[in-house]
């Protein structure tokens, strides 16, 4: 949250504002609302705002931030910046992606104008974990890029790391993960935030949790992030059924887009060396029953796309009864599945966060349509894997417990088609 300074749009404060603002920035709610809770001047409205926010009240903290906006006026433009920071962390919060980034860079800009460097840098912050979680990592990363860590203060300086981890773990760099958390639990246990440092190990343990199960000739096993990294820095030809994606030494086949050609190329590798019939293949790609003539036809025409798409890296040959994979280059072939086999994995991943979503919200990072995105949380929700609270455009949703990390289902964790 921002930071509490004793200082508010250029005018000295009171004992009480300063008192109170010093308990936010250390994380202590209640002890700024004990002292501001009945006063209704600007800064007072701001910091109850602030406090509301960090105790999970977002509506109510909203509407304070807001009106705090309102009474410090056009010729306080530094103290409305804060708050339209602070209003944009609790959008985000909310999961409202649909907030006007606009509104938050042209706070920051006026942050930095006045020298603010710390809430400037904030600023910056949000900017990125909102592009983080609509799966624009590039975008992301240049925006972090542009935050110099070094003079910011300890709380800061833990919410850049742990963007970092984040952005590192989307990537699969995982070494570069466990670095940059090491730095944020320190930084954590400098600000001594209590939440902060929760993050911090929350963070951490998703690195040994199951993320994958590796599927190969002679076996099937758990693989954690970094023996998923390990696998894709390898010669084995991986179909990985996490993001849709055939690939093998930085050469990759991106078949996101094409389902019918995953699913049959996801079967053949299974079967690897072995040859699948056709049956099988039918009943796969198409649920069909048996491959009767006009699904074999079909099966022929997909078979010629799978084979066009998958040049660069592998063939698919005709057999007596069917087809079988055959890799340009004489290496294992392994397929990377989810720890657990289930539909609408995208936005399990999504909600694993803890947060509360909106269905809007999850559309936004999915890329997909609203109406789309309900059908998944209706589907996910019937089956005891997500649940709702609220109605209409208040309604949000929550994960059940997930007991494997998610990374690897997070849209744009890898190159798509």
């Amino acid at each position: 949250m921002i930071d509490g300074s004793d200082k508010f749009g250029g005018i000295a404060l009171d004992s009480l504002i300063n008192a109170a603002a010093r308990a936010l920035a250390v994380g202590d709610s209640l002890g700024a609302l004990k002292r501001v809770a009945l006063r209704e001047d600007a800064p007072a409205l701001a910091i109850r705002g602030i406090a509301m926010a960090q105790l999970g009240e977002l509506v109510r903290a909203k509407a304070l931030l807001r009106r705090a906006a309102r009474a410090f006026g056009p010729k306080e433009p530094w103290s409305r910046a804060r708050c339209n920071v602070a209003e944009a962390e609790i959008a985000l919060a909310a999961r409202d992606l649909g907030w006007p980034a606009k509104t938050l860079e042209a706070a920051r800009a006026t942050l930095a104008a006045h020298g603010d460097a710390v809430n400037a840098a904030h600023a910056r912050y949000l900017q990125v974990r909102r592009l983080l979680l609509i799966g624009r990592l590039d975008d992301a990363e240049r925006a972090l890029d542009k935050l110099e860590p070094a003079p910011l203060p300890p709380a800061s300086k833990a919410a850049y790391e742990l963007v970092v981890a984040a952005i590192a773990m989307r990537r699969l760099q995982i070494r570069r993960a466990r670095a940059a958390l090491a730095r944020a639990a320190l930084a954590a246990r400098e600000a001594g935030i209590p939440a902060l440092l929760a993050e911090v190990n929350s963070a951490s343990l998703s690195l040994d949790a199951p993320a994958a199960r590796r599927i190969g000739a002679a076996e099937e096993r758990v693989l954690r992030l970094e023996d998923v990294e390990d696998l894709l820095c390898s010669k084995a030809l991986v179909v990985d059924s996490c993001r849709y994606l055939v690939r093998q030494e930085g050469s990759i086949v991106a078949l996101a887009r094409r389902p019918v050609l995953f699913a049959i190329i996801s079967t053949l590798a299974q079967a690897w060396p072995q040859d699948v019939s056709r049956d099988a293949l039918v009943a796969r790609a198409f649920r069909g029953k048996r491959a009767d003539e006009s699904y074999r036809v079909r099966l022929r025409v997909e078979i010629g796309r799978l084979r066009a798409a998958l040049r660069p890296l592998a063939g698919v040959t005709a057999t007596k009864r069917g087809y079988v994979l055959v890799p340009r280059r004489p290496r294992e072939v392994i397929v990377l599945a989810p720890p657990v086999e289930q539909k609408h994995g995208a936005i399990l991943g999504l909600l694993a966060d803890g947060e509360s979503w909106s269905s809007s919200g999850l559309a936004l990072a999915l890329g997909a349509s609203q109406r789309t995105t309900q059908r998944a949380l209706d589907a996910l929700g019937a089956s005891g894997k997500a649940r709702s609270f609220g109605r209409g455009r208040a309604r949000r949703w929550t994960s059940s417990a997930l007991q494997f990390t998610t990374i690897l289902l997070l849209p744009a964790a890898l190159p798509i088609d």
